[in-house]
């Protein structure tokens, strides 16, 4: 017995009629069947859809203390939530490392969002190790979708309320080059109770 075709097989070569495309054409795509069995909300995809890419980085930093790298990755999406996790690890002379989980609070396709930010940091302060939670917020400005430019501005202080307290504020640029290698370019500004220490960097960042 012959098989029945679908309701929606039926639909499709009458609808292939009405816009004169070759039912061949439709059959090899499925974004021209999506299309035909009901218009998709493209803003709301576009809005949705990140704005900014996962990175790896490697990063040459200079202080007033010494010069080393700095690898990490960034922005490291949690399924389709609206969280991120970065990490990094910085070799000078004064070793720092870190986690941070990110929530944005508006749609990952926005050209401008807001992240708290709750993480783990250590860094030193006058060759002094100062470990604990890393408390603050983000600001990302897109400059061009899908990892092509963007400008951010991070504060956030570790171990908060204790008399260790560090506050650490950072801007980052980045520009894309090529589809997955981007130049990024990073000044901090660490504070705490016995001083204040600048870092600028600059270095390559792979999109995934």
């Amino acid at each position: 017995m012959a098989a029945i075709p679908s309701e929606g097989s039926r639909s499709q070569p009458s609808q292939a009629s009405a816009l004169d495309l070759d039912p061949a054409l439709i059959q090899k795509s499925p974004v021209l069947q999506r299309w035909l069995r009901e218009i998709p909300d493209v803003a709301a995809e576009i809005a949705n859809d990140p704005s900014f890419r996962t990175r790896l980085r490697s990063i040459y930093t200079q202080a007033n203390y010494g010069s080393g790298l700095q690898i990490g990755v960034e922005e490291v999406r949690l399924a389709r939530t609206r969280f991120t996790v970065s990490a990094d690890y910085r070799s000078v002379q004064r070793p720092a490392w870190g986690t941070d989980l990110r929530y944005y609070v508006r749609p990952l396709g926005s050209y401008v969002n807001v992240a708290p930010v709750v993480g783990y940091r250590s860094v030193k302060v006058n060759d002094e190790s100062v470990q604990g939670v890393n408390l603050g917020v983000r600001l990302l400005v897109v400059l061009s979708r899908t990892g092509g430019a963007d400008l951010s501005v991070t504060q956030t202080w570790v171990a908060p309320g204790s008399d260790r307290e560090v506050g650490l504020s950072t801007v980052s640029l980045g520009y894309a080059l090529t589809r997955q290698l981007r130049l990024s370019t990073d000044f901090q500004r660490q504070n705490s109770r016995v001083g204040r220490d600048d870092r600028v960097g600059i270095g390559l960042e792979w999109m995934l």
